[in-house]
């Protein structure tokens, strides 16, 4: 498991580099994919919970350095949403297409209101957008769930790193 966890940790940060640098400079109406918190989804979906829980504390962690937000605020939403994935694991056949469109789709539906009860349960201290007049968050959305598929597909390509060796 450790080493699930620290393969994970290292795409999710390599992810969260490429987003800052790379994708922010072509942004799409102000949106980039998350792409660590698909390779987060991925990993916590195929190794279950405490995989999910640990790659998301430890991905968060790292992503709260990138950010301007509250310190612990990456983590403690990254790590609910790598317990959430984990609980799924096992129930649904990982097909290509679909379900990784579906678990992206609702991580990132997830964050967007889970950023939004705390920005109104901390008086507006926490960034956030709003899921029903943003269209930063619709393209944000648009753009993870199209996304997954092809991530998925990429990081399959990496099973012997991410997957328990009982899940290959």
């Amino acid at each position: 498991m450790a080493k699930n966890v620290i393969w994970a940790v290292i795409f999710a940060t390599l992810a969260a580099l490429l987003e800052s640098v790379l994708f922010s400079r072509i942004k799409l109406y102000g949106a980039v994919p998350d792409l660590s918190m698909g390779i987060l989804v991925f990993s916590a979906y195929v190794n279950g919970t405490m995989t999910g829980q640990l790659t998301g504390f430890f991905s968060g962690i790292f992503y709260d350095f990138l950010s301007a937000s509250p310190m612990g605020l990456h983590t403690f939403i990254r790590t609910i949403a790598g317990a959430l994935s984990g609980v799924l694991k096992g129930t649904f056949f990982l097909d290509t297409v679909v379900l990784p469109m579906a678990l992206c789709g609702t991580a990132t539906l997830f964050k967007a209101l889970m950023l939004l009860a705390l920005h109104l349960l901390f008086a507006g201290s926490v960034p956030a957008y709003h899921p029903l007049t943003s269209t930063v968050f619709w393209i944000e959305l648009l753009l993870n769930t199209l996304t997954a598929p092809f991530l998925f597909g990429f990081l399959a390509l990496f099973k012997p790193l991410l997957v328990s060796g009982r899940e290959q």
